[in-house]
């Protein structure tokens, strides 16, 4: 299974940026997929996480601003990020989950079976 992240890129601040993560190898309706992020000299960090049935979850310093979605029959997942702030600047990591909970939303680095290899967003202020 691979995980291709792709869509980031420099934004000013308030600006908006929408990732794609595409999967290749299963369909992605066996997995809870999740955004995470890095930014320099921090841990990886929860973004959002989407399980295998539509439930959403998200990192409180990101509500209402940044949205997840997944299109099974394209084996794709989106992060429509606005409002962006240059807090947000990392790169952003897709991941998949195998948890059999179709109600499962990964939100910790832990139990990850996939990561795709990263996109760099940077927001200036």
């Amino acid at each position: 299974v691979q995980l291709q992240a792709s869509g980031g890129g420099l934004v000013q601040a308030g600006g908006s940026l929408r990732l794609s993560c595409a999967v290749s190898g299963r369909t992605i309706s066996f997995y809870g997929m999740g955004w995470f992020r890095q930014a320099p000299g921090k841990e990886r960090e929860f973004v959002t996480g989407i399980s295998r049935s539509g439930s959403t979850n998200y990192a409180d310093s990101v509500k209402g601003r940044f949205t997840i979605s997944r299109d099974n029959a394209k084996n794709t997942v989106y992060l429509q990020m606005n409002s962006l702030n240059p807090e947000d600047t990392a790169v952003y990591y897709c991941a998949a989950d195998s948890n059999r909970d179709t109600d499962y939303v990964p939100r910790s680095t832990y139990g990850i079976d996939y990561w795709g290899k990263g996109t760099q967003v940077t927001v200036s202020s």
